[in-house]
């Protein structure tokens, strides 16, 4: 019941019939006192530094939108660097540091699979899990980080930063905020950015599979997998869970055999959930590649920083 209400919301947010668009136009006055709460939250904030340059990469629309790779991206070649996240789904709700240049303390359960995928990918980084991100971003500090990179960090008014977002390239069915629409701020928020990144223009997705098999079934638990269709073999089978699902190997079983296929096919944020259970995995192994003027405009935020401290 719960994946079925999942999928609807889902599908009511980015994909809505004409029963749901009128949900949303119902909707319209819960919207609005959203609005403007999210607005004077913004409006009564006052910016913070914390002794080293943060930069932050957000989205204003809920689910997926490619921050996790572009992360990973922005800081492979940044020295000293540290991400701070929420940690979302994970276990326990308190500070963690998930890796420490590339040596991870942490398991997938109380990192969350975000933040435990970062610490894979990124060796040279430090990975920090904390829903407070200013606690995050102090513990950056005294591990001797020179460089925060605050994961989905653009409501977080109230820290000094350069804003990244992130946008998709294709136009939303409307620009409501929540509940009305996908929207977690509204639209008119872009230009408060220093930078807007839109997909397939300033960033683009490269992916290929690794340990592919003559029989796969795709299992994924991301927002909006049918992003993932461009990129797959034809007549596949695909099983969709729920945004951040845990597995187990029962079930992950069960799927094998119940297609009879060879591996399971999956992405690199999921593949971190399945890596203990004994299955053969066939990986959509993504790589972000961004536009030079991206490294640019970090790399000088991060120079100007360090000639006024």
């Amino acid at each position: 019941m719960r994946e079925q209400l999942y999928f609807w919301v889902e599908r009511y947010l980015f994909s809505p019939n004409t029963l749901q668009k009128i949900l949303s136009y119902i909707l319209l006055p819960i919207t609005l006192l959203y609005c403007l709460i999210v607005y004077f939250k913004r409006l009564l904030s006052v910016a913070r530094g914390y002794g080293l340059p943060i930069i932050s990469v957000g989205n204003l629309i809920v689910g997926g939108s490619g921050k996790t790779p572009f992360t990973i991206a922005l800081a492979k070649d940044l020295d000293h660097v540290a991400i701070v996240l929420r940690g979302y789904k994970r276990e326990g709700t308190g500070l963690s540091v998930v890796s420490q240049y590339g040596v991870i303390t942490s398991t997938v359960s109380k990192s969350g699979d975000e933040a435990m995928l970062m610490a894979k990918m990124l060796p040279k980084a430090t990975v920090i899990v904390s829903v407070d991100r200013v606690e995050g971003i102090l513990k950056a500090k005294a591990l001797g980080s020179k460089v925060v990179i605050l994961d989905d960090g653009f409501s977080k008014s109230s820290i000094k930063k350069l804003d990244i977002l992130l946008k998709p390239s294709h136009p939303m069915p409307n620009t409501f905020c929540l509940p009305s629409g996908a929207f977690r701020e509204s639209a008119t928020l872009y230009k408060k950015a220093d930078l807007v990144a839109v997909e397939d223009r300033d960033f683009h997705r490269v992916v290929e599979i690794k340990n592919p098999t003559d029989r796969m079934v795709l299992v994924t638990a991301i927002s909006k997998p049918q992003r993932l269709d461009k990129y797959l073999p034809t007549f596949i089978e695909k099983v969709y869970y729920p945004d951040h699902y845990n597995y187990s190997g029962n079930e992950l079983e069960a799927i094998l055999r119940k297609y009879s296929a060879d591996s399971i096919l999956t992405t690199q944020k999921d593949a971190v959930k399945m890596d203990n259970f004994r299955i053969d995995l066939s990986i959509l192994e993504l790589e972000m590649t961004l536009e030079p003027y991206i490294y640019e405009r970090v790399n000088k935020y991060i120079k100007d920083f360090a000639k006024i401290s």
